[in-house]
């Protein structure tokens, strides 16, 4: 059974913001990310898993029978560490432990083993302010390991760190979760993250959850223009087309692209610029395009061209020259199509996602 079930679950806020209606399982040692722009109640449903909030109906069910006590085994480490600044790191750690009245020596081992497990090399008699971001950061871990709870929520825990101790410290956490087995559920607006950390990935849009997935089947078959756009940097491009005569048009256009089987005579389609190419395969088509600049992205570069008189993004290997005209090769089989009216996803045929 899973460590964490809820169960259609709704907190409204006056503000019009909450969640609504959200039913999500997590299954023992996986990590799950929660991902979505800001306001879209990501933090919301953590902070009511933890017990912080409470809803105003629905249920969340805990460890295997389910029992709302079990929230004991659930351990939360916030964006800003929420650390006390009069206590030493050691303080910091053992207060959950005090709280519970252990004895010395078992404070003292639990500690150490949980500072241990965070990655965490400094004196521990320090305080807070005397510690770097990275720092800070696995003692807030260590103090919510100390507790050897089975569930870990996580909001933006690494939000307030540089980018490069970002991308090594999520590389320590999820190395961590699959040595530990814990069960981690992760908050964050950042989909670089999320698609690095996740073992399923959960788009919430506006109170309520969009799509549940693995990174790689959000990415490759979003059930919607708002996680197709949302999921994938640079950002998917989306163009109306008309689908006259058995064949796509964008801007009078022809694309040479069979629309679905049932397709409306309008429909939004997304490509994402990793699938425009600047080389002639098999099963891509051409198109011309005129380049309007390039951005340098270190890996790639990022062309901004115009198809007609509508805007596109491709993301090729080598350098063109704004103004230059090119011809791009379109990965047909990685068009994604949208109904427009509703901007669900519709499948080119029943075997796909």
């Amino acid at each position: 059974m899973a460590d964490l079930a809820v169960h259609n679950l709704t907190r409204k806020f006056a503000s019009g913001g909450g969640v609504f209606d959200v039913s999500l399982t997590v299954q023992s040692g996986e990590f799950v990310v929660l991902l979505g722009p800001s306001g879209c109640g990501k933090t919301t449903l953590l902070r009511l898993i933890a017990g912080l909030e409470y809803p105003d109906s629905g249920e969340i069910q805990i460890g295997n029978n389910g029992n709302l006590a079990h929230r004991e085994s659930i351990a939360m480490v916030f964006q800003n560490f929420a650390l006390y600044p009069h206590m030493t790191v050691f303080q910091n750690i053992s207060f959950p432990l005090k709280l519970r009245h252990l004895g010395r020596d078992e404070i003292e081992r639990r500690v150490r083993e949980s500072a241990a497990k965070a990655g965490l090399a400094v004196d521990l008699g320090r305080y807070p302010r005397e510690l770097s971001g990275g720092e800070r950061q696995r003692v807030a871990l260590a103090r919510a390991l100390v507790r050897e709870p089975e569930i870990i929520l996580m909001d933006e825990a690494l939000a307030s760190l540089d980018a490069q101790l970002r991308s090594s410290l999520r590389l320590e956490l999820k190395e961590f979760q699959r040595r530990t087995g814990r069960t981690f559920v992760y908050v964050t607006h950042d989909q670089l993250e999320a698609l690095a950390l996740a073992d399923r990935l959960v788009v919430m849009r506006m109170g309520k959850i969009e799509q549940v997935g693995t990174p790689q089947e959000i990415f490759d078959f979003p059930n919607s223009e708002f996680v197709a756009a949302f999921v994938g940097s640079p950002p998917m491009n989306f163009f109306l087309a008309e689908t006259a005569s058995g064949s796509l048009a964008v801007d009078g256009i022809d694309l040479k692209i069979k629309p679905p089987e049932g397709c409306p005579a309008q429909v939004r389609i997304g490509i994402r610029p990793s699938d425009l190419a600047d080389e002639v395969g098999e099963g891509r088509v051409p198109i011309d395009v005129t380049v309007e600049s390039v951005e340098f992205s270190g890996a790639n570069y990022v062309v901004s061209a115009k198809l007609g008189s509508t805007s596109i993004r491709a993301e090729l290997s080598q350098r063109v020259e704004a103004g230059a005209h090119l011809t791009l090769f379109l990965e047909v089989s990685h068009v994604h199509f949208f109904d427009p009216s509703t901007g669900r996803r519709i499948n080119r045929d029943s075997s796909q996602g």
